[in-house]
């Protein structure tokens, strides 16, 4: 009996003999990926924290201009000292299979001097992919996540104040088209290339769907033969993805 447990302990300690995963974590279909968004906007409402004119004028020159937009006209020669006002930098990640008017966070980050964003509202601001188009709208207030104290001389500060985030702070405006696949044909990309896993993901599905139904192409790119009616697809990229692999072993060097 005493025999027993020991071996039972020492296969435990060895852990499996193989750890098998899942083919959506190993490889992505083809034409659906998520895609970087970017823009420029003035946060207002600070309490004397923003940019200094002398420092970034290019705030005093888009306060000017955003003015002028609204009808508001600037007297030739006037100085404007955008001390509640901070130039910033929009990010965002649009998602596969976005739609319009659903809603993304942002995270807004200081292009001048501004000693911190805290309390500010982001004023409306177009978001563009890199192709300039614009595919989302944000605007809101900014939440900061440090905190700072100053007093006597001294200073005190947890984290970035000149850095915040919009939680579904911008609306989807322009849909991105996600392809799956064209005809009868979907494409696996393998998250990393390895022949000996691009071999093992093509016996898998092969074993599972069927003896023609993949064929990998090279050692990244998986070809997979799929039903062209949408719903049928879905259904079958569901059952895909949910096939277990033992992918190859990775060298720890």
């Amino acid at each position: 009996m005493s025999r027993f447990i020991v071996m039972v302990c020492l296969a435990l300690a060895a852990g499996p003999l193989f750890a098998a995963q899942k083919i959506k974590e190993l490889a992505s279909v083809a034409g659906v990926r998520s895609n970087p968004l970017i823009g420029y906007g003035l946060v207002v409402g600070l309490d004397g924290s923003g940019d200094k004119a002398s420092a970034a004028p290019f705030t005093g020159q888009s306060l000017g201009n955003m003015l002028n937009q609204l009808g508001v006209q600037i007297p030739q020669g006037l100085k404007i000292d955008p001390k509640n006002v901070a130039a910033v930098s929009l990010t965002a990640t649009l998602p596969p299979f976005a739609r319009r008017g659903q809603a993304l966070d942002i995270t807004v980050s200081s292009l001048g001097d501004a000693k911190s964003l805290r309390g500010g509202t982001l004023l409306l601001s177009p978001l563009k992919g890199i192709d300039g188009q614009i595919y989302a709208l944000a605007q809101g207030n900014v939440v900061v996540g440090g905190a700072g104290a100053a007093a006597g001389g001294s200073k005190a500060q947890i984290n970035h104040l000149s850095v915040g985030r919009i939680p579904a702070g911008a609306t989807v405006e322009r849909e991105l088209p996600a392809s799956l696949g064209m005809g009868d044909m979907v494409a696996l990309q393998l998250l990393e290339s390895d022949f000996t896993t691009a071999n093992r993901v093509v016996q898998a599905i092969n074993r599972e769907l069927g003896g023609q139904t993949a064929r990998a192409l090279d050692g990244r790119q998986i070809e997979v033969r799929a039903p062209q009616d949408s719903n049928a697809r879905i259904q079958f990229l569901s059952r895909l993805e949910n096939i277990a692999v033992e992918a190859a072993e990775v060298s720890p060097w």
